[in-house]
């Protein structure tokens, strides 16, 4: 499974921005996907996860009300819809996904809010 993420970019406190993580090859065997993030100096940490038929989701209690997390398994799509964005979200964005026994990840996609 190949992942790539897109829609990163500089934006502003308040604002939103969309991510989008496409993947190719054995996307029969995905199940559940999700978003990780990692800002400099910290730890890459969980932001938000989807069940495969998108009707289960998790989110960190620092993006909950703000993030939201959906998928289109026609497109083999996931998407991360960012809104009321802090500096604090700054950081790179991964997306991941299990499929059999395995995790995929992507390269990651920049996000940075300026205050």
């Amino acid at each position: 499974v190949q992942l790539v993420e897109s829609g990163g970019g500089l934006v502003q406190a308040g604002n939103s921005l969309r991510l989008s993580c496409a993947a190719s090859g054995s996307t029969f065997s995905i199940n559940a996907m999700g978003w990780y993030r990692q800002a400099p100096g910290k730890q890459r940490e969980l932001v938000a996860l989807i069940s495969s038929g998108g009707g289960s989701t998790y989110y960190a209690d620092s993006v909950k009300g703000r993030f939201t997390i959906s998928r289109d398994n026609a497109r083999n799509t996931m998407y991360l819809q960012m809104n009321s964005l802090k500096p604090e979200d700054t950081a790179v964005y991964y997306c991941t996904v299990v499929a059999g026994p395995h995790d995929y990840w992507g390269q990651g996609t920049q996000v940075t809010v300026s205050s």
